[in-house]
């Protein structure tokens, strides 16, 4: 299963590629309540959010239970995951499951993305995570089947 979340259009695209790749079941993680369209409003919603540890409540859910491997995807907000994508981690069981996980960011890198998933993902094997800046640029296809080619799975 690959689960995302993404407000530009940028962990998206890298979810695709990952589809393309594997065949895998392509979940998009959505609120109920969308972020705004401006970008000022939504990093201030969500600077907030995250200081909160606000979970928002998602349209639909998926069960990780029936998938071994889960890649998980979100774009870097100030340097942790994306609330959508928290919610949806806290509200799955990945204990005995691998999961591989995926982010796109415009200048911030890894930041805590990958511990603060892995946090959230108690029991589970965490794999190296693949990391592009803004949309991966037309590079993009080719890195991720490197990196997925180097994960073995």
């Amino acid at each position: 299963m690959i689960a995302y979340y993404s407000w530009s259009g940028n962990t998206e695209k890298i979810a695709e590629v990952i589809q393309k790749s594997t065949s895998g079941v392509l979940f998009e993680i959505e609120p109920i309540t969308a972020y705004p369209k401006s970008y000022n409003a939504t990093v201030e919603q969500a600077k907030q959010e995250i200081r909160e540890n606000f979970l928002p409540k998602l349209k639909s859910t998926i069960s990780a239970m029936e998938y071994d491997i889960i890649f998980i995807g979100s774009p870097n907000w100030w340097s942790t995951i994306a609330p959508p994508v928290s919610s949806f981690l806290s509200n799955n069981n990945f204990s005995e499951k691998t999961v591989i996980p995926f982010f796109s960011h415009g200048g911030g890198g890894i930041a805590q993305l990958e511990t603060d998933t892995a946090k959230l993902c108690e029991g589970s094997a965490i794999f190296k995570p693949f990391v592009a800046y803004d949309n991966g640029g037309s590079s993009l296809e080719l890195e991720v089947n490197v990196w997925l080619k180097s994960l073995n799975i």
